[in-house]
């Protein structure tokens, strides 16, 4: 459609990292200080950077080998930040972690088994930070979905002050449409995460804070229903 493309093409020209928005609210949600942590889906690190400044360790995690590199190339030799390619599924290294986050990333990844992983990996205390998608399933994800339209453009334009610019390096990594519902995702993070705070944004994002109890059971017996 003509609009559609006018857009797109509007995108192209001013465009503004919906993930990285969320690193100011996501640094709220942390202590001012804490020991290890793990940023699955590290993508060019500017996450994990920012976790340094509280960390004693930060372990950056990414599938995308390229993507590694660029995060490895801009992060400075004295901040305490490891980058690795590895599945989310299997990393282990340094855990358990008092602070996990994951952004725009549970998507590609099979949503019980993942959330069960980063119960496990929580240190006792411990806090999981997910900005996440979802496909939309209600009416009331489908008008902040349409709010976003013009709200994207007007930002877009802002950050960018009217230029055009390239595409910051964050928004190079490998991306997938969601295809979990919301509804369904709320059901399963509940079921998964005791107490879990779940929220629906603008700019087509979801949030999760979960913080884990001090004598929190082990989650294995809770089984896998989503893939």
């Amino acid at each position: 459609m003509p609009l559609l493309d006018a857009l797109a093409r509007f995108n192209d020209a001013h465009p503004w990292s919906h993930n990285a928005h969320f690193h100011p609210w996501i640094l709220r949600r942390l202590p001012g200080r804490f020991d290890r942590a793990l940023d699955v889906g590290c993508g060019a690190g500017d996450l994990a950077r920012l976790l340094a400044a509280r960390a004693t360790r930060v372990h950056g995690i990414d599938s995308d080998e390229r993507i590694i590199g660029r995060a490895r190339e801009s992060t400075g030799p004295g901040l305490p930040v490891t980058f690795a390619v590895a599945d989310a599924l299997a990393y282990d290294e340094g855990s358990p972690y008092d602070v996990i986050t994951c952004v725009a990333v549970l998507h590609h990844l099979p949503l019980t088994e993942a959330l069960i992983r980063f119960r496990r990996q929580l240190a006792p205390g411990g806090t999981l930070v997910i900005v996440g998608l979802t496909r939309e399933d209600t009416r009331v994800q489908t008008l902040l979905g349409l709010a976003s339209v013009p709200l994207n453009l007007i930002t877009g334009w802002v950050r960018n002050r009217g230029r055009r610019a390239p595409r910051p390096v964050a928004m190079t990594a490998q991306t997938r449409p969601a295809d979990v519902p919301y509804t369904e995702f709320v059901r399963e993070a509940r079921r998964v995460l005791p107490g879990v705070r779940l929220r629906r944004r603008l700019f087509w994002r979801h949030t999760l804070v979960w913080k884990k109890v001090r004598g929190d059971v082990d989650p294995g017996r809770l089984g896998t229903t989503q893939g």
